[in-house]
């Protein structure tokens, strides 16, 4: 198909847009659904005008005391009551904002009867509290006397082993008089409710386990307590102020999973890039006959120095070059030696390779690797920018002795490594790091301007600065501010997976990845805070709000459709037109892939999807002319594809 160019409806995300470097910079409006929403099949209970399509509970009509004020459903009086939908829900996912007022108290109930005189009879409720001042010792997030979000004890666990206290239950509020983003799941065999985006806790209504939270419960007397399956929604009145807005439900069919509406198939498909190639010292099977471990590729790329030569970094350690027919793949370079083994912690190893743009000249590429460490004998979690040089001797060898540890930074936690590297059109170089890891971003990096997580950072590797191996460059945009790291280029990310120049353009994209809810695609702008920890997508993250303009992502999808976004390219070859000057990208986990447009000002007018074998994606590469690569972990070694028109197939 050709890809339509076709403009969203102005629902997109915004509606008052400011443009940012070319990027957009936007707040959500309240009752409206953003283009990922629309394309997800939510819908909105309420329009934020009237209270239509609510009533009280076994009532017609709603009474006085619930009014919509300033865009917002307002329990605002006495005798307002529970309210309830007219509609009824089985599996639904829920997500709306709340503000409770000063030492308040309310709810939401779902799958409620009226067959009882109170709504909680049958309805099991998701507490809404104020936390500090509230009078029940339930607080906010918790299905009631069911459920607590207790913290996992591999994050405890991890947290404490980097010297903090973390608590045994997770608060992720806001303070009464500030909005609350609530979300809820109900399904068979599913169920889960995240406050602010944290994910509280998981459950599945009529399991053995939540039959026995029933019987030690009040509810224990009701039989017929969460045993409908089907029901109304409630807003509870318990007695005081509270408002609701943004109202968003999603129907789920058993069975089925969640529709994404894409604009149409790219007519595309990925073929085995090298079917017949070897890999110099790596073979399917061990010395043993067992399989071996299996080439994990993150990346092609070429050197730009007119060979034609492409280079494939493996997450083990290795980098592999491979000349145009020729066979083998050559060991260029092999840094196994010292590299965090991925099979330990998924996510280290080696992450990022760039070469210099004057290579040709210099011979010099830079590489990011998270290096081995040991807690127990207390030997540090490095992660490094390295520099090496090509061999005098053989230009399908690297120098392993020229290597020159240009940035080094030590991580607190195995995961959000983040670790992709790439030149700019400036000749600078750009890093993407991740907020340094476990859950909630613990030591609130991603916002602070002193450390270098949670950021890309920019920095010039041709010259230096005193104490330093590389320069910062002068225009960066917070130096000489006091207290901040002058390397920073943007901030406000959680794990960056893949940074991309697009080459004509100049522009930089980057994939975040999301924590519980969320992914996103963002384009990065000089100075841009992108919200992480306070914001994940366009959705509130966390207990605490941040002061100042934040910049939505480009492009958001939420976990019922993939759950770890995997940056891409931008599309500048020439065998598929259709996809010229469209962002490629993919999802790690459910193994998918699309291909975006957007406008000059960053606003998206198309997403296609891209036929995939559903295997994970790991990463995605070019070559000199353009022409893009998809990279998945293979136990046969075949596991770099290429992108090519579906008639060649």
């Amino acid at each position: 198909m050709t890809l339509r160019r076709v403009i969203l409806p102005v629902i997109l995300l915004v509606m008052t847009l400011t443009l940012v470097g070319g990027t957009v910079s936007a707040e959500t409006p309240p009752n409206t659904l953003t283009e990922a929403e629309r394309r997800g099949g939510w819908r909105l209970l309420f329009d934020g005008r009237s209270t239509e399509g609510f009533r009280n509970y076994r009532k017609e009509g709603v009474a006085p005391g619930w009014v919509v004020e300033d865009g917002a459903l307002v329990r605002s009086g006495t005798g307002a009551g529970d309210l309830v939908t007219e509609g009824e829900y089985g599996g639904f996912e829920l997500q709306l904002d709340y503000r409770i007022s000063p030492g308040g108290n309310s709810g939401v109930m779902f799958h409620v009867t009226e067959d009882s005189v109170k709504p909680w009879h049958s309805g099991p409720e998701v507490q809404i509290i104020d936390n500090a001042k509230g009078k029940d010792p339930q607080h906010a997030g918790w299905l009631y006397q069911l459920y607590q979000p207790l913290n996992p004890g591999w994050a405890r666990t991890m947290e404490q082993a980097a010297g903090l206290s973390p608590p045994e239950t997770v608060d992720a509020t806001r303070p009464a008089g500030e909005w609350n983003h609530l979300y809820l799941r109900v399904a068979p065999g599913s169920g889960e409710v995240c406050l602010n985006g944290v994910s509280y806790y998981h459950f599945r209504v009529g399991s053995k386990e939540w039959n026995e939270r029933v019987a030690k419960s009040k509810f224990a007397k009701f039989p017929g307590f969460g045993k409908a399956g089907k029901g109304h929604l409630c807003l509870q009145d318990h007695g005081d102020e509270v408002a609701f807005r943004s109202i968003k439900i999603r129907e789920l069919a058993p069975g089925k999973p969640v529709a994404w509406a894409d604009d149409g198939t790219a007519a595309v498909t990925a073929v085995p890039a090298f079917p017949e190639m070897t890999w110099d010292d790596w073979q399917p099977e061990a010395d043993d006959g067992k399989s071996a471990e299996p080439l994990r590729p993150l990346l092609v790329t070429d050197a730009g120095d007119g060979t034609g030569r492409l280079f494939v970094p493996d997450q083990s350690g290795m980098i592999h070059v491979i000349r145009p027919g020729v066979p083998k793949a050559k060991l260029f370079l092999d840094l196994r030696a010292g590299t965090a083994p991925w099979t330990k912690w998924n996510e280290e190893g080696l992450l990022g390779l760039a070469f210099h743009p004057r290579f040709q000249e210099n011979g010099e590429f830079f590489v990011c690797q998270t290096m081995k460490g040991d807690d127990a004998a207390g030997v540090k979690r490095m992660q490094h920018v390295t520099r090496f040089r090509a061999s005098k001797d053989d230009p399908d060898r690297a120098d392993p002795q020229s290597e020159e540890v240009v940035l080094a930074i030590e991580q607190p936690f195995w995961n959000h490594n983040g670790g992709s590297i790439a030149f700019g059109p400036d000749g600078l170089l750009y890093v993407g790091l991740g907020d340094g890891g476990s859950r909630n971003d613990p030591f609130g990096h991603g916002q602070r301007l002193d450390v270098l997580f949670g950021k890309i950072l920019r920095i010039d590797v041709d010259h230096r600065d005193a104490g330093l191996a590389y320069a910062i460059p002068s225009d960066n945009p917070f130096v000489g501010r006091e207290g901040a790291r002058g390397e920073i280029y943007a901030y406000g990310l959680r794990n960056p997976w893949q940074l991309a120049f697009d080459r004509p353009t100049g522009r930089l994209w980057a994939a975040d990845v999301g924590q519980d809810v969320w992914e996103e695609v963002d384009l990065i702008v000089k100075g841009g805070n992108y919200g992480w920890k306070a914001m994940e997508g366009t959705k509130p993250f966390g207990s605490e709000a941040v002061a100042g303009p934040l910049i939505d992502p480009v492009w958001e999808y939420d976990h019922q459709l993939g759950r770890s976004v995997t940056g891409g390219r931008v599309y500048r070859g020439k065998a598929i037109p259709e996809l010229v000057g469209c962002y490629v990208y993919g999802d790690h986990v459910t193994g998918r892939m699309w291909a975006l447009s957007v406008d000059e000002a960053g606003r998206p007018t198309a997403n296609v999807s891209i036929p995939w074998s559903g295997l994970p994606i790991f990463g995605f590469g070019e070559d000199a002319d353009g022409e893009l690569y998809v990279c998945t972990s293979s136990p046969t070694g075949q596991g770099v594809f290429k992108l090519v028109p579906a008639a060649t197939k």
